[in-house]
């Protein structure tokens, strides 16, 4: 398979920078840890912005830096879209106009990707005639993504996009990057510290704190390992990602995955539509029987597989198998784990609400 791989050094004085990771070309990585770790100094990096000394990248089969050969690719020259946390738009021309304005630039053989694919994918018909002063914030880094798409680019930076905007604006414009996710095949390295966004919208993980690297790989495994859940700011969660399969008229969404079906509060999806969930482990209680006649929806036997630590004394991070290999993260007391006598491999229940899964 295709890497993206890169291995960035700096030292500046108090702040010193030595990450090195590899991810598929193919999805959504995501360079994720607290502020100061160095990731916008990686993404500068891998945009050609910043010449870091002993420092290599390469994208696929194209090499952009390899200090050791002194081989620097200039930004202008590096095939990239950057969308910046503030949507930097040209406030004399309209939307229409900025977003053509790249993309007239480019020759015919290198526009693979139309202004009216991308337009129709971020929802700015409406807006196109409008300046950008006449903008929310949401409109105007959708329109800002819009025009880095529109540079065809083999790989697209976003650092940190959504966080200059308020928690609604938020909850507007992740939909589009998930639809922009589904949709597109361009590879994303995305900046961020913000867990909500990463669970939604990564496929792969580059953790990082104090310009060092933590860890990487799949979120999905990245998530379920009890050592890292504590630096996902939010708490311990797990992902699953699945199709909706069904809408019952109780206002009741069910999503099915390869292993389970799961039900959530409605969500205004068609059938077949794709869509990744997330249940936080404090969500999840566990029983020795299978309950009934419970008003909670998902259900799930399986077995115990690791009993860790929790974040605060007295909690336990339980990993539960379901069946077909499905795993799932439960936060309970100490005293819960011993009143139920919780062992590894011994049998119980999962309850998640419907109400509990995002």
């Amino acid at each position: 398979m295709s890497q993206i791989t890169g291995h960035f050094k700096a030292n500046r004085g108090d702040f010193l920078l030595d990450v090195e990771f590899s991810s598929p070309i193919n999805g959504v990585t995501a360079l994720f840890g607290p502020s100061g770790s160095g990731k916008t100094t990686c993404l500068r990096a891998i945009a050609g912005l910043e010449r870091l000394p002993n420092s290599f990248f390469q994208i696929g089969n194209e090499v952009w830096q390899d200090e050791s050969k002194g081989l620097f690719v200039p930004t202008n020259q590096r095939e990239i879209g950057y969308v910046f946390q503030e949507a930097s738009l040209f406030p004399h021309l309209n939307v229409q106009q900025n977003l053509t304005f790249g993309f007239n630039r480019l020759t015919k053989e290198k526009q693979k990707i139309q202004p009216q694919e991308v337009i129709e994918l971020l929802g700015i018909e409406p807006l196109l005639s409008r300046p950008p002063a006449a903008l929310s914030g949401g409109e105007r880094q959708r329109v800002a993504i819009a025009r880095a798409l529109l540079r065809s680019p083999k790989l697209l930076l976003m650092d940190e996009p959504l966080s200059a905007l308020d928690r609604q604006l938020k909850r507007d414009i992740l939909p589009y990057l998930e639809q922009l996710h589904r949709s597109l095949s361009i590879p994303v390295i995305y900046v961020s510290h913000a867990p909500d966004e990463v669970a939604r919208l990564a496929d792969h993980i580059v953790m990082l704190d104090h310009g060092k690297l933590i860890c990487a790989g799949p979120i999905k495994d990245i998530m379920l390992t009890p050592q890292y859940a504590s630096l996902f700011g939010d708490g311990a969660s797990t992902l699953f990602e699945g199709i909706v399969s069904a809408q019952h008229e109780q206002l009741i969404t069910e999503v099915s995955t390869d292993t389970l079906i799961l039900k959530m509060t409605h969500r205004d999806l068609p059938l077949g539509f794709p869509i990744r969930s997330r249940v936080y482990a404090s969500d999840v209680s566990l029983c020795t029987e299978k309950p009934n006649q419970s008003s909670i929806l998902n259900i799930f036997p399986g077995q115990v597989l690791h009993i860790d630590k929790g974040q605060q004394n007295g909690e336990l991070l339980v990993t539960i198998e379901l069946e077909k290999g499905q795993k799932l993260l439960a936060q309970i007391s100490s005293y819960s784990c011993s009143r139920l006598g919780l062992k590894l491999g011994c049998q119980i229940w999962a309850q998640v609400k419907s109400v509990a899964v995002l």
